[in-house]
């Protein structure tokens, strides 16, 4: 694999560089955010590593640039702030997942071999473009989502989130299952990353309507489906 590694710390950089070039990835560094992003623009690469806390622009801002500019390369962000807050902060700018340091080298490649293969695997979507539940459209093609009628702005993290929860409809999904399918890995279980997007999820899809479609199935985890209940 092609990486590039954004990162300012010489002792993370030499122990990131050894360890993957000893694993056969051509490993390109970056030592601020100016140059990484310039590199990742104008080449191509196969997994961005990039760290939150860069000089001259940071982590989070080169990550919102680059998804700005319809970069597709799968990013992985590293930091030593492993708060809910951070986490989601990192997703919402476009991170596709996130490491807090210090972290073990066989976690860091097991996670950049599951970045490779969701990037490489096949359409999953078996030829179905929407997805439909009473008044909610999720259109997989436009990437939008409307409720009757009405376009609903989700970030990428919320839409897979829905897209998953839609192509469940009707059956109760725990925490590990959303993690595992979501975001491809499984976080800290002490995170309530997933408690968080279900929440922002909720107030975007169930507000200001009778029918209610995203609910807590308290002990077991969520569901979407039609009822009337108010569920919290």
């Amino acid at each position: 694999m092609k990486l590039l590694l954004i990162e300012d710390e010489p002792n993370v950089i030499s122990l990131i560089q050894r360890s993957l070039s000893a694993s056969g990835h051509e490993i390109t560094v970056a030592m601020d955010g100016q140059s990484g992003l310039e590199m990742a623009l104008r080449h191509i690469f196969d997994i961005i590593i990039l760290d939150l806390m860069i000089p001259v622009i940071n982590g989070m801002e080169v990550c919102r640039r680059l998804r700005h500019a319809q970069s597709k390369t799968p990013i992985l962000m590293l930091t030593a702030l492993g708060t809910t807050e951070n986490i989601v902060s990192g997703l919402d700018a476009g991170a596709d997942d996130y490491m807090t340091k210090p972290f073990k080298l066989a976690e860091l490649e097991a996670r950049l071999r599951t970045l490779t293969r969701r990037g490489k695997e096949p359409d999953k979507e078996k030829n179905q473009d929407m997805l439909v539940l009473g008044d909610l459209i999720l259109d997989k093609v436009t990437k939008t989502v409307k409720r009757n009628g009405q376009l609903i702005d989700l970030t990428a993290t919320e839409f897979r989130l829905l897209e998953y929860l839609l192509e469940n409809t009707n059956r109760v999904l725990n925490r590990m299952e959303i993690l595992e399918n979501v975001w491809d890995i499984n976080f800290n279980l002490g995170t309530n990353v997933v408690d968080v997007y279900i929440n922002y999820l909720r107030k975007k899809i169930n507000k200001n309507h009778p029918v209610k479609l995203i609910h807590t199935v308290f002990g077991m985890g969520y569901v979407i489906r039609e009822a009337y209940e108010d569920s919290k």
